[in-house]
């Protein structure tokens, strides 16, 4: 299992296209905070402050931040944009969760 968090194509090229709607130097950082049906969820916000132990994860005119804290929880996730017939959203595939809840936003480990 790989300790990083991966970005796929079409997640890098969504991400870039809600940042240039956001002020210049906006980068999408996600974290996981404790919460969420199944015990932890994952939290998108915008920023334009980058940390110094920030993983950095930068594709297609996108930047992800992720913090030193929530990378554990995430190591070997890869972030895709899911559009089917149900509707169009951001999908984390983690390895470390063994359990989801049906909206995807939540998990445990």
């Amino acid at each position: 299992m790989s300790d990083t968090v991966t970005v796929t194509d079409r997640a890098a090229q969504r991400i870039a296209k809600i940042l240039s709607g956001e002020p210049p130097g906006s980068m999408l950082r996600i974290s996981v905070e404790g919460g969420g049906c199944s015990g932890f969820q994952y939290k998108f916000d915008f920023t334009r402050d980058r940390n110094d132990d920030d993983l950095v994860i930068e594709k297609a005119g996108a930047t992800v931040l992720v913090d030193e804290i929530s990378l554990p929880y995430m190591a070997g996730t890869e972030l895709d944009w899911v559009d089917d017939l149900i509707g169009s959203s951001f999908k984390l595939q983690n390895p470390n969760a063994t359990a989801n809840c049906g909206c995807g936003t939540s998990f445990s480990v």
